[in-house]
């Protein structure tokens, strides 16, 4: 049993590094621009900058399932610090960036990396905690998630007040680092003991020459050839490769920051120079320099392999390559629409048969598959309702997002910083009612506190979607209404996140949290398109209809009915989310599936 001061100190670590993943996804709201203006694109080319947007948003989402998988096969801790890595190195790419490939490419990172914290967290909470237990930490999780909303714009805005937006994404390197250290120094004194890998023989236990029996598949018993000589061989092959990995690994990622930060006193010198120049083309990442630092993590892959590639032949990596490209077409088809003109974005119509074929072939190779990417009862029973209703509380959750501030601005009252703050009492609501949907799974069912907490967050949208221009001045029922809202939507994070891993075998955990994690991402970003483009039409339905086009207080009614329209949206969402979640039903226990044991030797 793991002390229970380890326990949380190891939760509190790990949704540290959550909250972190959260913030960045909205810190770059506010520094957009001088990000544009760093990598040579001007303000009047707003489009080029999607990506920088949607490339973290298809990090994010798209490798989510590999990596649930990755934390059911290793122990959790690895995947923690795996994560971690990554999200640090994209982040030192991001704030290195000179021209917009490099940048969107350290988003994508970002994006993998800080993604990949949230279910290796929520199938920590499963490890940790038994199933009667995990409300309260499931809670806790789904709290700072949110929490990381409200202070990523915060944090952003007082980092840009003193430096310039690289500063940002350096504060994210240095708090990874943190964090890394951090997990290292708890998770192996905190994480339960896993079993050895399975052992496929079928044979006789025969005597070892050095210790317990061993299995012989066929034949007489042969003592195994393990004495103190293999025994030393191996220690010191196995330590060779380590230092020649970490001397490879810290060669190569030196010079790729040398590559990308490019030192005037180095560039500019006649000799030293020389690495800087690209081979062919401007690009930094055709310099001899980089050419050679990517030829030392190669190497450091190579080395490494035998590490990692017994983990990888279990992960089903065809089916992991067909999740991610049904997802990202997803994302990048929403993701990069103007909402003005359409729902599909500019190559939508290409990549949805795109990603509705590679959805296909997954559910074929699901069916072929020995040992698929998303093992067989995790989409099951409840778990299925479970990512319906996670999916309709994303719908809902963007609606008041975006159009919450859309509102205010339409007001003589606001400017971009008030009406940010009018969203904030939203905000802050949601990671209460997160705590409090988590607590009170000790004495309810999944299904009443997610479904009260969404029926709430209905009432409260429904009349939000009668609100005017002097509604959202009125500061006292908007704040109510926002509180209201809020809670509703935070009470049902936990129960579902519960509900997905009761029912789910215990040796898919991360693949279930990770699921709930995409299932919400996608509400989001389709929700916002759908509901957007649907409020929109009815904008221009409004303007169409005015007598005098240019009238400036009836465009701001068009607007309101605009605003309303998504609100509408969004409380039919949540109500939709609320009805399946009342299927939920009480608590069950975990299915009596065996677990599967895990690699622990990387």
């Amino acid at each position: 049993m793991v002390p229970s001061s380890r326990r949380h100190a190891l939760l509190a670590t790990a949704a540290a590094g959550v909250a972190l993943a959260a913030a960045d996804t909205y810190v770059v709201v506010l520094a957009l621009t001088d990000m544009m203006a760093g990598v040579g694109i001007g303000v009047d080319a707003l489009q080029r900058a999607t990506p920088i947007i949607s490339g973290f948003l298809l990090g994010y989402i798209a490798v989510l399932p590999l990596i649930g998988r990755l934390s059911d096969l290793l122990d959790r801790q690895r995947v923690l610090l795996g994560c971690l890595i990554v999200f640090v190195v994209g982040s030192g790419v991001t704030a290195l960036a000179t021209d917009l490939g490099i940048l969107v490419g350290g988003r994508v990172l970002q994006g993998m990396g800080g993604g990949g914290l949230v279910p290796a967290t929520l199938a920590l909470v499963a490890d940790l905690w038994p199933s009667d237990r995990r409300g309260t930490p499931l809670g806790v999780v789904g709290a700072v998630q949110e929490l990381g909303s409200v202070l990523g714009p915060v944090l952003g805005a007082v980092i840009l007040a003193w430096s310039g937006w690289r500063a940002i994404f350096w504060v994210n390197v240095a708090a990874g680092l943190v964090l890394y250290a951090a997990v290292r120094a708890l998770g192996s004194r905190s994480l339960p003991a896993l079993p050895p890998p399975p052992t496929h023989s079928s044979g006789p236990a025969v005597p070892s020459s050095s210790g317990p029996a061993v299995p012989s598949s066929s034949g007489p018993a042969v003592p195994r050839s393990s004495g103190p000589g293999v025994h030393r061989q191996g220690v010191e092959t196995g330590a060779t490769r380590r230092v020649a990995a970490r001397v490879l690994g810290g060669l190569g990622l030196a010079l790729g920051w040398l590559a990308l930060a490019a030192p005037d006193s180095l560039v500019t010198d006649v000799t030293l120079g020389l690495p800087f120049v690209p081979v062919t083309g401007s690009s930094p990442l055709l310099t001899p320099i980089a050419l050679t630092a990517a030829a030392l993590l190669i190497l450091l892959a190579g080395v490494t392999a035998p590490r990692w590639w017994a983990v990888l032949r279990r992960v089903d990596l065809f089916g992991a390559l067909l999740v991610a490209v049904a997802l990202g077409s997803l994302v990048l088809t929403f993701a990069s629409s103007d909402p003005e003109r359409e729902v599909v974005g500019p190559w939508g119509y290409a990549l949805l048969p795109f990603g509705a074929a590679a959805l296909l072939a997954l559910l074929w190779w699901h069916r072929r598959s020995a040992d698929p990417l998303i093992p067989r009862g995790v989409v099951g029973r409840r778990g299925l309702r479970s990512l319906l209703v996670s999916l309709l509380v994303g719908a809902a959750l963007v609606a008041v997002v975006v159009d919450v501030p859309v509102l205010a601005r339409l007001t003589d009252s606001y400017d971009a910083t008030g009406a940010a703050l009018v969203l904030v009492r939203f905000l802050l609501a949601v990671p209460v009612g997160a705590l409090l949907g988590g607590w009170s799974l000790h004495r309810l069912g999944d299904g009443v506190v997610a479904g009260g907490g969404l029926a709430l967050a209905a009432g409260g949208m429904f009349h939000m979607s009668t609100w005017t221009v002097d509604s959202i001045a009125d500061t006292v029922p908007t704040t109510a209404a926002l509180v209201i809202v809020g809670l509703g939507i935070g009470l049902a994070l936990a129960p579902v996140n519960n509900a997905a891993l009761a029912d789910s075998p215990g040796h898919a955990h991360g693949v279930a949290s990770a699921l709930v994690v995409v299932a919400r991402m996608v509400g989001m970003v389709v929700g916002l398109a759908l509901l957007t483009s649907i409020g929109l039409n009815r904008y221009f339905e409004e303007v169409r209809q005015l007598p005098d086009p240019f009238d400036t207080e009836a465009l701001i009614a068009a607007g309101v009915v605009q605003v309303q329209t998504v609100f509408l949206g969004g409380a039919v969402a949540a109500l939709l989310g609320g009805l399946v979640a009342f299927t939920l039903g009480s608590r069950r226990a975990v299915a009596t599936v065996p677990d599967e044991p895990r690699f622990v030797g990387l």
